[in-house]
């Protein structure tokens, strides 16, 4: 529900391979109230401490913040302030939240406002595939979790090959 710094890195990573599996490259925006260290507030500082430890291990990963939602994606913005980003060129195209309140907010938002679809919950991290539909699930999101299913399946059995 509130994970920790570390936790942050662990779904960051979970995440970045879910990601690949699509064949993207993952651009992760690690998102805050919160832009580069502008508070010192320790939900702030979790996020930021996550983002050094994915920095420091995994130099390889397209990954920044802590930042506000509007910066992941307003290049434009990004560039003007924070010219140092890593997503300052294409945007992010992968979001990570601070904790479930943040994320579940955001995604029943982008669900019931538009503009974006909104696929999910996706759960990782399991030793066995799960995949659920919330109540109320239209058709569309129904083959959308079936899609997810598949792409999982055929992701679990190559790499038992």
């Amino acid at each position: 529900m509130n994970p920790t710094a570390d936790e942050l890195v662990e779904i960051a990573l979970l995440t970045a391979k879910a990601v690949q599996q699509y064949n993207m490259k993952p651009r992760i925006a690690m998102i805050s109230f919160s832009n580069f260290g502008s508070s010192k507030d320790p939900q702030a500082r979790k996020v930021k401490a996550a983002v050094k430890k994915l920095h420091d291990k995994f130099p390889g990963l397209i990954v920044d913040g802590e930042m506000q939602a509007n910066f992941a994606f307003n290049t434009q913005m990004l560039k003007d302030n924070f010219p140092f980003s890593e997503l300052a060129k294409e945007g992010a195209n992968t979001l990570i939240f601070p904790n479930l309140d943040a994320g579940n907010i955001a995604y029943k938002l982008i669900q019931e406002m538009g503009g974006a679809e909104a696929i999910g919950p996706v759960l990782l991290g399991m030793k066995k595939p799960v995949h659920i539909l919330q109540l109320g699930s239209s058709v569309r999101e129904i083959v959308n979790m079936v899609t997810i299913a598949v792409v999982d399946a055929q992701a679990r059995k190559a790499s038992q090959i």
